[in-house]
């Protein structure tokens, strides 16, 4: 007899092949599992990792995403965009740094450094992540946000060296940044999602129309990301101190460009404004509520920079620290999209009325 004291198939009736089909097709499906378990894939012979851990993973991924941005940022500010002259080598005739009088061994030595970072620390940690939620058989869309971060690090290495190889060209050099930029943003939202449980379902943790501003303020925060680049290729910096004539710069207004740049950031924290009035007054989780204090607290450290900065003349050191802030913004505003969504185990353990759609 079947487990709970149902009748065994052979006592069904011969009339009922309704009720004989299905039950000996639950029995043959299991059957099927028992004699084709699981496939064993290379990567399950690695130690299966917690979420803890596979959030660890994503946490480095983050960082070493936005860290390139920074000491690419040290590169520029220092004038050691062409400390190595050439790619994928340092010099024609070396892989590594060598003596050179139209060189000095500083700037060669930051160049090579920022792609000694690029290939040891960002390639790992994307890698280490993939590893980890392949390893852990986590959901489609977690896999997808994985893979991206090394083939779209792979795509970055090569813009660089084009960013190189054209001298240094402005608009070259913005799309590098703004290419970091958007590597963050996946970053953080894989980073949000590796600690949602992959069984669950998703939830209006935030009315949704303060979802809908915080993705408003993304596109606007990707227009101040733009005008900050047009800005920084008008600036004084021009990334190469052996040659900076030589450097194609953006002749344009910088009092014209840092206003317009001004006005967006004024517009990007209107919109911020207008989600925290919204998430005060309606139902909101305390994971959201707290990211977006959060995203203030950032966006005011990055704004007092940026002011400070532009009366200050530009210098080197808070040009770095902006690019930092930049990251900072960028890393938050995605993780404040995805927590106004959020995944739980169970719906049961929220209203019906929360259940997205």
């Amino acid at each position: 007899r079947a487990h709970g004291g149902q009748a065994s198939v052979l006592e069904l009736s011969t009339s009922d092949e309704a009720q004989r089909a299905e039950v000996l097709a639950l029995f043959e499906g299991r059957l099927a599992r028992f004699k084709h378990p699981r496939e064993v894939r290379l990567v399950d012979r690695l130690p299966l990792p917690s979420v803890k851990a596979q959030q660890r993973f994503a946490l480095a991924a983050l960082l070493s995403q936005a860290l390139i941005a920074v000491t690419g940022s040290v590169v520029r500010v220092t004038g050691s965009g062409l400390g190595c002259p050439t790619w994928p080598k340092c010099f024609d005739d070396s892989l590594l740094p060598i003596p050179q009088d139209e060189v000095p061994w500083w700037h060669q030595a930051i160049e090579f450094g920022n792609r000694q970072i690029a290939v040891w620390i960002v390639v790992t940690t994307s890698i280490a992540i993939v590893l980890a939620v392949t390893r852990a058989r986590r959901r489609r869309e977690i896999l997808v946000y994985a893979w991206i971060l090394p083939f779209s690090t792979f795509a970055q290495g090569i813009l660089g060296g084009v960013t190189v190889l054209t001298g240094l060209r402005w608009w070259v050099v913005g799309a590098h940044m703004l290419v970091s930029c958007a590597m963050v943003w996946i970053a953080a939202t894989l980073y949000a999602k590796v600690g949602e449980p992959d069984d669950g379902v998703e939830i209006e943790a935030a009315p949704a129309g303060a979802r809908r501003l915080v993705a408003l303020s993304a596109v606007v925060m990707a227009f101040v990301l733009a005008a900050g680049v047009v800005v920084t290729a008008a600036g004084p910096h021009a990334g190469d101190r052996t040659n900076p004539k030589a450097i194609d710069r953006l002749d344009v207004s910088i009092p014209a460009l840092s206003l317009t740049h001004g006005l967006l950031v004024a517009a990007y924290v209107a919109i911020l404004v207008w989600v925290a009035v919204l998430v005060v007054r309606g139902p909101s989780s305390e994971a959201v509520r707290r990211r977006l204090k959060i995203v203030f607290a950032v966006v005011a450290a990055q704004s007092l920079i940026g002011v400070v900065q532009y009366f200050t003349g530009v210098p080197a050191l808070l040009v770095v620290l902006h690019v930092a802030g930049a990251m900072s913004v960028i890393a938050e505003t995605a993780i404040l999209y995805r927590l106004m969504r959020a995944r739980v185990l169970r719906a049961s353990d929220v209203p019906t009325d929360k259940v997205a759609a």
